[in-house]
């Protein structure tokens, strides 16, 4: 009887022993680490970037200016065209220079004639005060005569000369080699002395930044900039920065290299280093973008690793993007492979 009740108390108890051992074989085991690289997240400096506006422009800029009144005969330059130094662009003429002109030099025939007549009465009272028959007095006379006669013909030739070169200004040159901007004044035009005719390029092609005043002790020689023009970026450096603030603007001229100068004036979109702050930056194989959504793994301190949707922005740095929230610096990101 004994043994029939152990034996019932075993077979009792095979199917326990039989549930525990299922229910140690179905425990999930802890989760493989994932493939990929790893990196500890960090807080570094990044360069703070402003947009402001930008334009294609030159160094310098010589402007062509009339010098004279008159009426513009000629102008023999468009938008586009490219002019050496000195050359000869167009021509002013003033009819009243003409007259002048003339005016004076009938005052010059005059005076050539009084100047031989005098010359004529000198050496006859020279002849005769030899001779004994003028004195010293006389002589004196005609000579101070014949020399008043030749200073008249000096003061009417200058006269004309003045008129010349007056009439000669009238030409417009090129104060320096480089392409036409503008020339919009048209041939046949009166113009005043001071008035712009064309304006030339000067100097190499450069990116000419306009900048609220605000950031004129934030921006420095040798800043950083970036633009995007057409469906290309470019990058240059800072190396002037205008001393004066016109409207609420400060003016900054960026050398980039291969700048496209056949749109001057062309307006363009940059971006301006003014100074550094702590971000968080990743590589883009950190970054997993999907739906319009940027996620990231993190690493538990399990092994465990989370996709967690992280807020970003562009960093300015090569193959790098900043992390604006969802971690912190210490997690542990795992990469791409």
């Amino acid at each position: 009887m004994r043994a029939s009740i152990l034996a019932l108390a075993l077979v009792g108890l095979a199917p326990l022993a039989l549930a525990a051992c299922g229910e140690a074989a179905e425990e999930p085991a802890a989760p493989a680490a994932p493939a990929g690289p790893r990196m500890v997240l960090q807080a570094s400096q990044a360069a703070d970037w402003q947009a402001v506006s930008a334009e294609v422009a030159t160094v310098d800029q010589a402007q062509v200016l009339a010098r004279i009144p008159g009426i513009l005969t000629s102008l023999t330059v468009r938008e586009g065209d490219t002019v050496a130094r000195g050359q000869v662009i167009g021509r002013i003429v003033d009819s009243q220079l003409g007259y002048q002109a003339g005016a004076y030099g009938a005052q010059a025939a005059a005076a050539e004639a009084q100047a031989a007549q005098a010359r004529s009465e000198l050496e006859r009272v020279r002849f005769l005060h030899d001779n004994g028959v003028y004195a010293d007095a006389r002589l004196e006379q005609a000579r101070a005569a014949a020399s008043a006669a030749n200073a008249q013909v000096r003061a009417a030739r200058a006269q004309q000369d003045a008129v010349s070169a007056v009439a000669g200004q009238g030409a417009l040159l090129a104060p320096t080699s480089g392409r036409v901007l503008r020339a919009d004044v048209p041939a046949g035009a009166p113009v005043a002395p001071g008035m712009a005719i064309a304006v030339i390029t000067a100097g190499p092609v450069i990116l000419r930044l306009e900048m609220p005043e605000s950031l004129a002790d934030k921006v420095r020689a040798g800043s950083r900039v970036r633009a995007t023009i057409g469906e290309s970026e470019v990058s240059g450096t800072v190396t002037r920065l205008y001393p004066a603030v016109t409207a609420g603007q400060v003016t900054a001229d960026v050398e980039v290299a291969g700048l496209d100068g056949r749109l001057i004036g062309r307006r363009v979109a940059a971006l301006v280093e003014t100074g550094n702050r702590p971000a968080l930056l990743v590589p883009e194989a950190y970054v997993t973008t999907r739906y319009g959504a940027d996620y990231v793994t993190v690493l538990g301190a399990d092994g465990a690793a989370s996709e967690v949707p992280v807020q970003t922005a562009p960093s300015g740095e090569a193959g790098k993007i900043e992390i604006l929230s969802g971690v912190r610096a210490g997690d542990t990101l795992v990469g791409r492979q």
